[in-house]
């Protein structure tokens, strides 16, 4: 039997590429001679930069920035190696991630991306031509104000005063002005490439702050008052710049982040678009029998651009069946069939808490491939004509 492990990694336990290699154990463990290919793939979120790096031969370079906190923080950008222009990629989880807020004081109306706009800053040090941009796994809803005040830009209340450097998303229902002026020039000669969900929007009932507050430590009240910040941003921002960024695709990735960055001169493209250039699994994909996937959790979120339904959506261009296996799967995950995820499953055997899971994950998701692998097998031996 042939098969493709292509997984997304499990936030705050396992990475793309142990993912793939606890998939392939639990499989071994049912068919020891099963070719076995693995594509650990990365949406843009933590892993980003490494995988993209390692893919192409590139270099990582360690730089300290400031975290979504205002502590300081151990990040990393880096080079890709190969031809053509001097390419430096970056993730925004390395230096404003969920991860690097501390679970006791998450409040994202406080967290900054200034630390986003320090790593741009460094790769444009070192001579980047052209930066690549990874958005996911934040911790921040700031709308990237933060990022574009170290790189330069003003955001100014209707006093003139500016408002307080990495003072996170609330500040900006403040905001009566924004001022460019300053901007780091060299943004002007060099290409930003930003790999976003492209379903994330900046406002509205469906924007970042309703869809991801409450994921970032933010309660109902905080909630409301981050959505009517972030609208305000949204229309300072159209009003001083001729930019529509309140609805406008990719917009409201990584807490807004992608707001900002088109404000600074990038350019947003569906993460895949980007990922899929340096990660290519069509190869594999001719190759398979079956595929896994693999992403924390599966809900009706899935399907809005999320690893697992994109690559069910390459697979059953090539009418291969799609297994999923999740930390937990939640509300109305069910519109996963429609996406191309044939069978979808929980690594769970028993109601746990976080720290208990993330504690057992590389065990338990070997289990689950165990569990599913032996799944194929029974339907193999009843499927007509065995």
């Amino acid at each position: 039997m042939k098969v493709l492990i292509a997984p997304s990694g499990f936030k705050e336990s396992l990475e793309p590429g142990q993912a793939a290699d606890c998939i392939e154990a639990g499989i071994r463990r049912v068919v020891p001679e099963a070719e076995i290919y693995k594509a650990p793939l990365v949406d843009g979120g933590e892993g980003f930069t490494r995988a993209l790096v390692r893919a192409t031969g590139g270099e990582l370079e360690p730089v300290t920035v400031t975290g979504p906190v205002g502590e300081p923080v151990a990040a990393h950008y880096g080079f890709l190696g190969g031809p053509g222009p001097k390419t430096a990629v970056l993730e925004m989880a390395a230096a404003a991630g969920l991860r690097l807020v501390p679970k006791d004081v998450r409040d994202p109306r406080l967290t900054t991306t200034y630390g986003v706009g320090e790593l741009i800053r460094a790769a444009l040090n070192a001579g980047a031509e052209r930066i690549l941009v990874g958005c996911g796994d934040s911790g921040t809803s700031d709308g990237g104000a933060g990022m574009a005040q170290a790189l330069g830009a003003r955001f100014l209340d209707s006093e003139g005063e500016e408002l307080p450097v990495a003072s996170g998303g609330r500040a900006l229902s403040r905001l009566a002005e924004v001022d460019l002026s300053g901007l780091d020039r060299r943004l002007r000669e060099v290409r930003i490439d930003v790999a976003c969900n492209w379903h994330n929007l900046l406002c509205g009932e469906n924007g970042v702050a309703r869809v991801f507050g409450p994921q970032k430590g933010a309660t109902s009240d905080q909630v409301e008052e981050l959505a009517a910040a972030l609208e305000n941003y949204a229309a300072v921002i159209e009003r001083d710049l001729g930019l529509d960024v309140r609805e406008s695709p990719g917009s409201g990735a990584s807490g807004g982040l992608g707001a900002g960055l088109v404000v600074v001169g990038a350019k947003l493209y569906p993460r895949y678009e980007i990922v899929m250039e340096y990660l290519e699994i069509d190869g594999l994909l001719e190759r398979a029998e079956l595929v896994f996937t693999a992403e924390g959790g599966i809900d009706f979120q899935t399907p809005r651009g999320k690893i697992p339904a994109e690559v069910a959506r390459r697979a059953k261009e090539r009418d291969i069946p799609v297994i999923a296996l999740a930390g937990t799967v939640g509300p109305d995950a069910e519109v996963n069939y429609e996406a191309g995820i044939d069978a979808y499953a929980s690594v769970l055997k028993a109601p746990t808490t976080l720290e208990e899971a993330v504690a057992h994950a590389e065990e338990l998701l070997k289990e689950g491939a165990e569990s599913s692998m032996r799944m194929v097998l029974v339907g193999r031996d009843l499927a007509p004509g065995k």
